[in-house]
């Protein structure tokens, strides 16, 4: 390989474009999105003459010998004719010219790590992963991390979602609602996360049709199809704020952001401070407790805590799950929600009760 250190940049992204068998590149395409990685550092572009010689040193002339096949794709052109796009990639999707032989160690890590990944259903079976299990030789025996029951069992969802996340490729999703099991809904998705909580797992991602970033519940995707030919568009919203404002995954934003001040009984008041309901929990001693129990003098023993976050289905339902053990003490909005549902619960309970 020439020791030119601009070539082997060069190399770096062409090899990426070439491995990924998400997307139909064509020569152009390549020139292009090199040329822009290459701006990005600060390097001259190239010309797409340049880049052809590269791949060709890559398939015939340097050391790599890499089997690159040519195919076409049908797409539109500007004037909305269907033409025949040429593209190009490795023949075997696992290559990779800059593949490096693992330590004994580091081989052990990733087996540990796909045997890790192979405990959900989805993930072992998208392409190239089974080879890859294979490849660094993960043995079958005891897990040694465990997580509880997927109820993605049998399907391939979580895999197709991953797979379109890491390729940055638009997707249309075949889903329906539990109120209305039959009917087929499709929406055409740009996936940027995948977000387990409460047992459930849900994609994250921006939804064409309704202009916003919204979350599916996986159980509730019948099919994923992926649509290579549009063009993906980067989250704009910081996923990681938005769940640093909330519990669970459901997100308003016409709900402020509020501090919630609660009280919880000595039965679960250890409970409660070494699992906490939300990130932003703090338990309130000094002089704020002080205040809190002279205004609240019928709350003996137990404790105070405060959490920060926007009123949602999954603050509410995880306050009441507490039962008389959880008190909410402010603001007076999220008190009132909670003595409601507690009262919704009441009564139903009155039309059972023999």
């Amino acid at each position: 390989m020439p020791s030119n250190k601009n070539a082997v940049t060069r190399y770096f992204f062409i090899d990426q474009l070439l491995a990924n068998h998400y997307h139909d590149y064509s020569i152009a395409d390549i020139h292009r999105i090199v040329n822009e990685h290459l701006e990005e550092q600060s390097i001259a572009p190239v010309t797409k003459r340049t880049i052809e010689m590269d791949i060709n040193y890559l398939e015939n002339e340097g050391p790599f010998l890499a089997e690159i096949e040519r195919y076409y794709v049908d797409v539109q052109n500007a004037h909305f004719k269907t033409v025949k796009k040429s593209c190009l990639r490795y023949a075997d999707r696992t290559f990779s010219i800059f593949k490096i032989k693992l330590t004994d160690d580091e081989q052990f890590l990733l087996s540990e790590v796909l045997s890790l990944l192979g405990q959900f259903d989805g993930l072992p079976d998208f392409d190239g992963l089974e080879s890859l299990r294979g490849k660094v030789e993960v043995k079958d025996g005891p897990r040694i991390v465990a997580f509880d029951k997927n109820p993605l069992e049998g399907t391939t969802v979580f895999g197709q979602l991953f797979t379109a996340i890491a390729q940055k490729t638009v997707v249309e999703l075949r889903l329906h609602t539990f109120p209305l099991p039959d009917a087929e809904i499709m929406n055409t998705v740009h996936p940027y996360l995948l977000k387990e909580y409460n047992r459930r797992w849900y994609l994250f991602g921006y939804n064409s049709e309704k202009s916003m970033v919204m979350n599916y519940a996986l159980e509730r995707i019948d099919s994923v199809v992926p649509l290579p030919n549009y063009t993906f568009e980067p989250c704009a919203d910081d996923l990681d704020e938005r769940f640093e404002e909330i519990i669970g995954v459901t997100f308003d934003p016409g709900k402020p952001l509020q501090q919630i001040v609660f009280w919880v009984s000595d039965l679960s008041k250890d409970y409660v401070a070494t699992k906490p309901l939300h990130d932003s929990q703090r338990t309130l001693r000094g002089e704020r407790e002080a205040e809190l129990r002279q205004q609240y003098p019928q709350l003996t023993s137990g404790a105070f805590f405060s959490i920060e976050c926007r009123e949602n289905y999954e603050l509410l339902r995880e306050l009441t799950s507490f039962r008389k053990e959880l008190i909410v003490l402010s603001p007076k909005e999220i008190q009132m929600a909670v003595f409601e549902k507690i009262g919704e619960m009441c009564e139903k309970y009155k039309g059972v009760i023999r």
